[in-house]
C-alpha cells in the first residue's frame, strides 16, 4: 500500500461488549487507596463495565470535611461517561453517605444521570445485612467517637442492633487506607466472637478487607461483609444480576436469583 494512503470514513459497528450487561459508575474519594482496587476485583466479570472519578476531600476525616463533599458530588459523577446512561452510580464514602444523608446523595447523583439508580456503603450495608437476615451486628471502623456513635445510631434506626464496636480511632484517611489486613482480621475476630452479635460489619472503604472475607466467614462461623464488600454487591443488585458469585463470602453465595431489570444500557443507540 501506498505510504501516503489515507482511507476516510471507513465502515464500522458499534456494540456495547465492555458493558453489555452493566455499566457501573463509582465515584472515589480523592484519598481513597483502596476501593477501585477491591470493586475492579468484585466486579471482574463479562459485560460489567466499571467508571471511576474521583471527588476532591480532605484526608482528615470529621463531619465537617465530610459534609463539604456535597457540593462537589454532583459534578464529580457528571464527568463519568457525559453524554452516556449508566445503571448504577454508587458513592464511595460510608461517613459521608451518613453525614450528607443517603437521600441526598442520592438526589446529587440523579442530578447529574436523570434515573440513575444509587447506592452508597451505608445503604448498601443495611440491606446486605437485611439479605444475610442480621439482626444483631458487631461494627468495626477506622474513624473517631463521634463518627462512630452516630453510625451506631443510623444503624438501630434501621432495625439492626451494635451491641458491641471497636475502632481504630485515626481520623487521616491516607494512614486509614495503610492499615494492614491482619490488623482488620484481629480486631473482627475480637469483636465478631461476642455471643450479642450475629455478624460483623466492617465500616469504611479505605479498609483492605474484601479479598479476606471468605475466610473470615470460615473462622468465625458468622456472616462479615464491609463497605466495599456490601456496596459492589448492591450495585451488581441494583442492575439486576444475580448475586451468586464464588469466593466473596455467604452474601455472593446466596442462590436466590435477581429479577433482571431493564438495563439503560438498553437506550444508549437513542444517545448516539
Amino acid at each position: 500500500m501506498d505510504p501516503k494512503t489515507s482511507l476516510q470514513q471507513r465502515p464500522y459497528e458499534l456494540d456495547d461488549s465492555v458493558r453489555s450487561r452493566a455499566a457501573i459508575g463509582l465515584v472515589v474519594l480523592a484519598t481513597d487507596h483502596v476501593i477501585e482496587h477491591e470493586f475492579r476485583k468484585i466486579l471482574n466479570l463479562p459485560g460489567v463495565g466499571l467508571y471511576q472519578s474521583r471527588i476532591l476531600n480532605e484526608p482528615s476525616i470529621n463531619a465537617e470535611t465530610l459534609s463539604a463533599m456535597e457540593s462537589r458530588l454532583e459534578d464529580s459523577v457528571r464527568v463519568i461517561l457525559p453524554g452516556m446512561p449508566l445503571d448504577v452510580i454508587a458513592y464511595g464514602c460510608t461517613s459521608a453517605s451518613m453525614v450528607i444523608g443517603p437521600p441526598r446523595v442520592e438526589a446529587l447523583c440523579q442530578n447529574a444521570k436523570p434515573g440513575v439508580r444509587v447506592t452508597n456503603p451505608f445503604t448498601a450495608a443495611v440491606e446486605a445485612l437485611r439479605k444475610l437476615d442480621v439482626s444483631r451486628m458487631a461494627l468495626l471502623t477506622p474513624y473517631r467517637d463521634e463518627l462512630n456513635l452516630q453510625m451506631r445510631g443510623l444503624f438501630e434506626k434501621e432495625g439492626i442492633e451494635v451491641p458491641a464496636m471497636a475502632s481504630f480511632n485515626v481520623d487521616d484517611d491516607n494512614l486509614v487506607g495503610r492499615i494492614s489486613p491482619n490488623s482488620i482480621e484481629s480486631a473482627v475476630f475480637e469483636i465478631g466472637g461476642h455471643l450479642a452479635v450475629d455478624a460483623v460489619f466492617i465500616a469504611c472503604t479505605n479498609l483492605r478487607i474484601a479479598e479476606k472475607i471468605h475466610s473470615l466467614e470460615k473462622q468465625l462461623g458468622k456472616p462479615v461483609t464491609s463497605s466495599n464488600h456490601a456496596m459492589a454487591w448492591h450495585a451488581l443488585h441494583l442492575a439486576g444480576l444475580s448475586n451468586s458469585q464464588k469466593g466473596w463470602g455467604r452474601l455472593f453465595d446466596q442462590n436466590s436469583i435477581i429479577l433482571p431489570i431493564k438495563s439503560q444500557n438498553q437506550n444508549i443507540s437513542e444517545n448516539l
